[in-house]
Formats: structure tokens, C-alpha cells, sequence
């Protein structure tokens, strides 16, 4: 049953067979016991660790690459089939740990629940164990206490409850026992329930359990959880492809070279071996240890700026990122209550969110100041504290006393002026508390008359019914028509924009009466001003939100907060565009209808978990890549649906850190945008290594291929092939990882999601730099042949080796000259080739490995020619980006 808000308390009680001030007999607990089960989050089998290992193996790339290691093996070639079989198991290691995590998100969520419960059974009170607790149970519930199960308010005793984990709402909630009406409420607006999980933040209350374990909200989560499953990432998805285009190719190869060295007269042996060899050559083997490589570098730097990575592939994602989905409170704000408007009957004060020098007291300001200070419970943790982390009381309250602390006001102080008498508690009837207090500074407001004062501080709409008269500056006048509509409209502009009001008044005592009650001390009140507080935003957000658009990523805010409190905070940010959806309204809306309007609405108020869900699902139905940010238990499921779920480090709650790919340590959402940019790279740098690789690939390929055309003998050996492959995707293709942003990183929009890897001319600088690298490498050694120089062969290997090593220069940049960037922007692959350039050498003059490598020692001028030779391809690349650099700025012109 849902609609236990709507219900009469009594009639709640009857429903579930519960006796009041009895509860349940020890036979129905054990009856319910065995209908619904005890009162915990019920795991659902998860995969087996074997089954987790052997998917790791399933990817099509790796699966090549295990057949060519297994070949390799066949054919006697153990060093390049360790090699292979190495980088296979380090992928399935990695993949299987961060899988294997993911299943501690589900074990954090079961740590909300309550060990120890005080619960009615047989008209007797006692402690049990949470887990024993049956729908129909009465529990108490009083300060401090985490709900234990979702349960009905029977009675409420200036109860509130800390549900941001489940609304988004940073102050607590006032709870009363009274039925709401409304079948289709958030969970924020039923006020006479409370939630599994959710904290009792002060008063007390007795409570029937109504749901328990998974039916209960906290439940609901839990299952969404288990049920959602994870996206693959875009580069997973593009890799994928990638190796069952390389398979198929690969085979290709291997049935051509088989056929023209048929008809060559080759022997099957060396036809095989060589066949094998650039089936090889054609995977980049070394791809995977690359990308593995490239992700935890950047996971690192990351680090470095507050960001934790709990999953590699999550850096790259965030390079993808169309949309960050995020929750308001704690994210884009503060998550603490502040006072930014102070209004007077004579004067309206904006305060600065946090003032960075104390504030001079103004006279009109004093008497307001005070009332809120000493009709106050809280403690600040120090008296100049305006860091509310160690400090005691109700939020509220709390950022009161920082206000007056910013002008100055000591709380101690005031109550050696103004010691306090009596107090009469804020309740849900009233919805407002007075204080009474001792007046033995009577000359400062001119009270010599009065002894005594009463503060009062409360809701507009009751408080402002009790005032009278209203203080002036110092006077007290008659509250008329005029000044009642004055306060009315700084009431409403307050309130328009999602601000909490509180009115303050106070009432002049000549004696105290004989009983301290409402009735008496609260009325004929004066009306002193009106506070205005707010949740600020983050001060870095707003940079944070416009950095994100100017890089072409739409930020959107879901939040189960109050939809005028949304859109205001929207609006300060520079999200909304005046569109707000309600989760009432998103209830109305079929998937297809939602998805018409994901594109158009930025801001989503008062929204459940389920439907933050369905937002995330619309949006990646329409081909977004989607990345949802957020702190509490509510967020988890988002979090993980989400291709990137990031959660906040310090104010999260462990379930959205291990629900979530990334944790931000710093809470801030600036962060974000550092993780974007070092997703762009990444995914910049991984396409740099595979155009690298694949297009001295192919140059090999062509000379192989074309070389039975001119009646050439085979220009390479396969060890000579396997060496230059090994090479190409060590040093250099490491080094090429680690390359710095370019200068457009952040100023162009996300590259499209479903973007094929060989796209943006990758496929096409693959095919024809390699053709002209293949037909000039094939050419000198034609001419080296053709004169019957016993070092035909050795040319074509070293200027083919020795082409890598400029390649990779030359691809540094998509766009910029290697003489604009400069060589020494990374200095990793200037090493990378020098040392690739010593171990070449000494495969050609080292006699041991000469016999190895069956090369022969060139003269300086064949070294010379080769070296010159081999830089062809770097001089096509950068005659390109000089032609785009030209066109791109041609372009612009017109």
C-alpha cells in the first residue's frame, strides 16, 4: 500500500492490526516475519568471480590478439607469444578488480540500515535488533536516531528529520501525524511519514512500521541498483569494433600473401610464418596496454586536482560527455543554510554569502540581531565560528548565529544582558518559538519601563496575524494597511524566489504573568523584520557551469527540492531556461513524450530516485553521453545508469561513492571540468597512438603486398616485421599517451558519441600516408636490389624502423606544427626515440644480433639516405595540417 500519508493515524494503526500502546503479539510477529522477511536489503546473486574472469577474455581484440599469440607459439615464436599473452592477462586482471568493486555499492547501502530499535510488542517496550522489525511494529523514534524502517507518524512532538539523502532539501523537515492530502506526492511533501535511513534531527514521536527491507523506499534504491545495468563506455564500444574490423582484415591478409607467395614459388613455411607475422603487424597488439596505460596516467594527474577515479575507462568517458546531469544541494551549493536578506520595517540588507571582514552594525539592525540570537538553541563551535561543521542545533538556527556573528554579535554576550527565563518550543500548531528573557540593560532600546521581552520567531503567514504594531527605527508605531503591505511584498519577492522567510517580533513585558503559555505571551506582537535564507551556491559553480557550455556540454539540474528554490539557483548559475519539470508532472509523461522535452528543459524539481532514472534514459535515448553528479542515497541508481557517475568525496554518502565511476574529494563541481578536459585527451592521445600505429602498419602491409609486382623476393623478414611492430607499440606509442592538451581542448563541443575511431580522417591519413610510405620504402629497395646490393633487405627494414620514429613526432598534433608546439613540450618521446633509434642501430652492427635479425652494417651514406628516406611520412602529415591550418583559417575570413 502507498497511500499511508493519506490515511487517518487510527486508521493506519487498524489497517496493519496494530493495537495501540499493545502493538503486536509475539505469534503475528513471527506470522509477518515469515510473510514479509526480516527488515534488510535482500542481495540478489551478483556474477561469480569466474564468471567475471572469463568475460574479460570475450572482447574481440583480445581475442585476436590470443590467437596470434597462440600461432605464434605453433610457428616457434615464444618471445612475441609471452609478449602478447602478457598485455591479455594485465587487461583481464584490470578489468576483473574494477568489476569485482562494483559490487561494494551494494554493500554500502545495506550499511544504512539500524541495528537497534526501541519497539512495542505485548503492551511492552524493548530493544531488538532492526532486522526483526514486522509492518504493523510501533517503534519510538527521538534525536539522533537513523529511521529504521519507512513507518507512519501516530504522534509527533516537535519532530524533524534530515531527508536530503532522499529529497535534496539541505535543512531538516517538521513532521506532524496529520493525513496529506494527494496520492501522487514526493516523498518530501508527505509530511507524516518518515523514511528508512533518514535521520531524526530532533523532538520525538511514535510510529507505525508500514513497510520494511525491500519494499521500502530505501528498498526501491536498492533494487533499481541491482537491476541497472552498466553501459559499456564509448571507447569500450569503439574498440570493440575496431577488433572485429582488424580480425577481419587480418584474415584478408593472411589469404592473400598465402596465394601470390603460392604463386611466387615460396616455401609454405616461410609463406605461413610471414603471413602470420602481418596478421600481426596489422593489430596493434600494443593497444590495449596504450589505452591501460594512458587511463591510469591520466587517473593519476587527476588525483592530483581532487578527482578519484574508481573506474579507468571513466576518464575517457568524461571526454564524451554531452550532458552532466546534477543534484543541487551539495553540489552546486553549500548544503548549509544562510542568511542573505535582513529586512526592516525601514530598511532591506543583502549580506554577502560569506563575508570575508566583519560587518558594521547598523542601530536599525540591533534589535533584530539580538531577537534572533537569543530565540535560539544553537552553539557555534567558537565564538568568531563561521564554519558550521563542529557546531550543535538545528540548521536554521545555526545560520542565524553565524549572521550575527558577521556583524559582530556575541551570543554569550547577549544573554549576560539578556539571561533567559522561559521558553516556549517551536511546535507544528504554532510553527514559531519565543523566548522570554531579563532585561538588565534597559537603557539600550529605551525599555527602562519593561523588565522584561519576549522574541518570537516563526512562519510568515502566522506571525505576521499576531503583530500589532511594528518597530521604527527605534519607535514602536501602528502596524496599518501600509506597512502591512510593505512587509507583505518583501514577503512575497523573498518567497518568489525560493527563499525561506522567517519573521521575527517581540512583545514588551511590564511583569511576567502567572503562567508561561502561547496564548499569553504570543500576541499583541511587534513586528521587528524579516530574515531571508538560502542554500548559496558554490562561488566556483557558476565559472564551473559556463566553462562547460563554452565546451559544448548542456548542464542540467535534478533535484527533489522545491521547484521555485530550483529555478532560482538555475537561474543564478546560467542553467535555466525558464523551464522547470515537476516530478508530478514527469509522472504524466510517457518515455517518448519525455524525451521531446529533455532537449529544451535544463531543471527538474521535487524528483524521485525512479525518475531521476528515467531522465538518464531519456537522454541516452536521444544519443546523449550522460554524466549524473550527486551525494545522497537517492542519487545512487542515477549514478550508476549514468555513463559516468560522479559523487561528492566529503558530503556523500558511501553508497553514491560506490555506486559512482568518480569521486570528487573536494565536493567541488569545478572538478568536473578539469575531468573533462583530461578525458578529451585521453581519447585525443589513444586516437594519435592507433593513426600512429595503424599507418606504419600499413606501410609495411603495402610493401609486402606489392612487392610480388615488381618480381622482388620478400623485402622483410617475419622477425624483422614482429621487431618493428614491437618498437612502434613500445617506447614511442607510450610516450605519444602522455601527450599535453591541445590548445582547442576546451573550446570545441564533445566529438559525437557513435563517432567511428577511424573518423576525422584517422581512416583516411591511415591509407594514404601508408601508401606513400610503403611505395617509397618498396622503391629504395628496388633500386638497392636491382643492383644486386646485399643490403637491399637491411634499407627497407632500417628506413621502415626508422619511419616510426618521425611518424610519431609528426603526429603529436591533429592540427599544430611539430615547430609550434616544440620538441620539448614532451620530453618523454624525445627519449622514447633515441633510445628506439640506439636499439635499431645495434640490430644492424651488432654482430650477434646481425645473425639474428639476418641484416647487414650499412656505410654512413646508406645511413644517411635512410634516415632522409624515412621521414616522408612526417612531412606528409605536416603538409596536411598546413593545408587544414590554411583552409580552417580561409574559412573564417569569409
Amino acid at each position: 500500500m502507498s497511500n499511508w500519508h493519506q490515511i487517518d493515524a487510527i486508521q493506519v494503526a487498524q489497517n496493519l492490526g496494530t493495537i495501540d500502546f499493545y502493538g503486536l503479539s509475539q505469534e503475528e510477529v513471527n506470522r509477518r516475519l515469515a510473510q514479509f522477511g526480516v527488515n534488510e536489503l535482500a542481495e540478489r546473486p551478483g556474477k561469480t568471480s569466474w564468471q567475471i574472469l572469463w568475460e574479460q577474455f570475450t572482447a574481440t581484440t583480445v581475442l585476436v590478439l590470443i590467437v596470434a599469440a597462440v600461432i605464434s607459439g605453433i610457428l616457434g615464436d615464444y618471445k612475441d607469444t609471452i609478449a602478447i599473452l602478457a598485455i591479455v592477462v594485465f587487461n583481464a586482471l584490470l578489468g576483473f578488480n574494477q568489476e569485482y568493486r562494483a559490487g561494494m555499492a551494494f554493500a554500502a547501502l545495506k550499511k544504512l540500515a539500524v541495528p537497534t530499535v526501541r519497539v512495542c510488542r505485548q503492551g511492552h517496550w524493548e530493544q531488538i535488533i532492526a532486522r526483526k522489525l514486522v509492518p504493523g511494529d510501533l517503534i519510538l523514534l527521538e534525536a539522533g536516531d537513523l529511521v529504521p524502517a519507512d513507518c507512519r507518524l501516530l504522534e509527533s512532538i516537535n519532530l524533524r528529520v534530515q531527508e536530503s539523502a532522499f529529497t535534496g532539501e539541505s535543512e531538516s523537515v517538521e513532521k506532524n501525524s496529520l493525513p496529506v492530502e494527494g496520492a501522487d506526492l514526493a516523498l518530501g511533501d508527505r509530511h507524516n511519514m518518515v523514511y528508512m535511513g533518514t535521520v531524526i534531527t530532533s523532538g520525538r514521536g511514535r510510529a507505525v512500521v508500514t513497510e520494511t527491507g525491500m519494499n521500502t523506499e530505501l528498498g526501491k534504491i536498492a533494487h533499481a541498483m541491482q537491476t541497472v545495468e552498466q553501459e559499456s563506455t564509448p571507447l569500450q564500444r569503439r574498440l570493440d569494433q575496431l577488433g572485429r574490423k582488424l580480425a577481419i582484415a587480418s584474415l584478408g591478409l593472411v589469404a592473400i600473401i598465402l596465394v601470390l607467395g603460392w604463386l611466387r614459388g615460396e616455401t609454405i613455411n616461410v609463406l605461413i610464418l610471414t603471413a602470420v607475422s602481418l596478421a600481426v603487424a596489422v593489430i596493434p597488439e600494443g593497444l590495449p596496454a596504450v589505452v591501460t596505460i594512458a587511463l591510469a596516467i591520466g587517473s593519476r594527474r587527476m588525483l592530483k586536482r581532487h578527482a578519484l577515479i574508481r573506474k579507468l575507462p571513466a576518464v575517457e568517458t568524461l571526454g564524451s560527455v554531452t550532458t552532466i546531469c546534477s543534484d543541487k544541494t551539495g553540489t552546486l551549493t553549500q548544503n548549509r543554510m544562510t542568511v542573505v536578506v535582513l529586512d526592516v520595517a525601514d530598511q532591506h540588507i543583502d549580506l554577502p554569502a560569506n563575508p570575508q571582514q566583519p560587518i558594521p552594525l547598523q542601530p536599525a539592525l540591533d534589535l533584530l540581531l539580538t531577537a534572533v540570537t537569543l530565540c535560539n538553541n544553537a552553539m557555534l563551535s567558537s565564538r568568531d565560528a563561521v564554519d558550521t561543521a563542529n557546531s550543535f542545533g538545528d540548521p536554521t538556527e545555526i545560520a542565524l548565529l553565524v549572521a550575527a556573528t558577521h556583524f559582530g554579535m556575541q551570543k554569550a554576550q547577549r544573554e549576560q544582558e539578556f539571561p533567559r527565563i522561559a521558553e516556549l518550543p517551536f511546535d507544528s500548531d504554532r510553527k514559531c518559538m519565543t523566548t522570554i528573557h531579563e532585561s538588565r540593560n534597559p537603557d539600550l532600546w529605551g525599555l527602562a519601563n519593561y523588565p522584561y521581552i519576549a522574541f518570537t520567531k516563526g512562519a510568515f503567514t502566522i506571525l505576521i496575524e499576531l503583530c500589532h504594531e511594528v518597530w521604527v527605527n527605534g519607535q514602536i508605531q501602528l502596524l496599518d494597511a501600509t506597512w502591512r503591505e510593505r512587509i507583505e511584498t518583501a514577503h512575497h519577492q523573498l518567497a518568489a524566489t525560493g527563499t525561506r522567510v522567517l519573521v521575527v517580533a517581540c512583545r514588551l513585558l511590564e511583569r511576567l504573568p502567572e503562567t508561561i503559555a502561547a496564548a499569553e505571551i504570543e500576541q499583541n506582537l511587534i513586528f521587528i523584520g524579516i530574515v531571508g535564507m538560502i542554500d548559496p551556491i558554490r562561488p566556483e559553480a557558476r565559472m564551473a557551469v559556463q566553462t562547460c557550455q563554452q565546451a559544448g556540454i548542456r548542464p542540467v539540474m535534478i533535484t527533489g527540492d522545491h521547484p521555485l528554490t530550483a529555478k532560482h539557483i538555475a537561474e543564478e548559475l546560467g542553467i535555466s531556461n525558464g523551464q522547470v519539470l515537476t516530478g508530478q508532472q514527469l509522472n504524466q509523461l510517457t518515455l517518448s513524450e519525455l524525451e521531446s522535452r529533455v532537449e529544451s528543459v535544463s531543471v527538474y524539481a521535487r524528483v524521485s530516485p525512479q525518475q531521476k532514472l528515467k531522465i538518464i534514459e531519456a537522454l541516452q535515448d536521444r544519443g546523449h553521453i550522460v554524466s549524473m553528479t550527486g551525494d545522497g542515497v537517492n542519487d545512487a541508481p542515477a549514478l550508476k545508469k549514468a555513463d559516468i557517475g560522479v559523487a561528492m568525496g566529503i558530503t556523500g554518502t558511501d553508497v553514491a561513492k560506490e555506486a559512482a565511476d568518480m569521486v570528487l574529494l573536494d565536493d567541488n563541481f569545478a572538478t568536473i571540468v578539469a575531468a573533462v578536459e583530461e578525458g578529451r585527451v585521453i581519447y585525443d592521445n589513444i586516437r594519435k597512438f592507433l593513426k600512429y600505429s595503424m599507418t606504419g602498419n600499413a606501410s609495411s602491409v603495402w610493401i609486402m603486398l606489392l612487392a610480388p609486382l615488381l618480381a622482388m623476393p620478400l623485402p622483410l623478414l617475419p622477425l624483422q616485421i614482429l621487431w618493428i611492430n614491437l618498437l612502434a607499440d613500445g617506447l614511442l606509442a607510450l610516450a605519444l599517451s602522455v601527450e599535453p592538451a591541445e590548445r582547442n581542448t576546451m573550446q570545441r563541443p564533445p566529438y559525437r558519441p557513435n563517432e567511428n575511431i577511424f573518423g576525422r580522417g584517422v581512416g583516411r591519413d591511415i591509407i594514404w600516408v601508408g601508401l606513400l610510405m610503403g611505395v617509397v620504402f618498396l622503391l629504395l629497395g628496388y633500386k638497392y636490389w636491382s643492383t644486386a646490393q646485399a643490403s637491399w633487405q637491411t634499407m627497407v627494414f632500417v628506413t621502415l624502423a626508422f619511419s616510426r620514429m618521425s611518424l610519431a613526432l609528426g603526429m603529436r598534433s591533429n592540427l599544430d606544427s611539430l615547430f609550434n608546439i616544440g620538441l620539448g613540450s614532451n620530453k618523454p618521446i624525445l627519449g622514447a626515440v633515441a633510445l628506439t633509434f640506439i636499439l635499431q642501430l645495434a640490430v644492424v652492427y651488432i654482430p650477434w644480433l646481425r645473425s639474428l635479425f639476418q641484416t647487414q652494417p650499412l656505410s654512413t651514406r646508406d645511413l644517411v639516405v635512410s634516415l632522409a628516406i624515412s621521414t616522408v611520412g612526417f612531412w606528409a602529415i605536416e603538409l596536411e595540417k598546413w593545408v587544414i591550418r590554411r583552409w580552417n583559417k580561409n574559412r573564417r575570413g569569409q
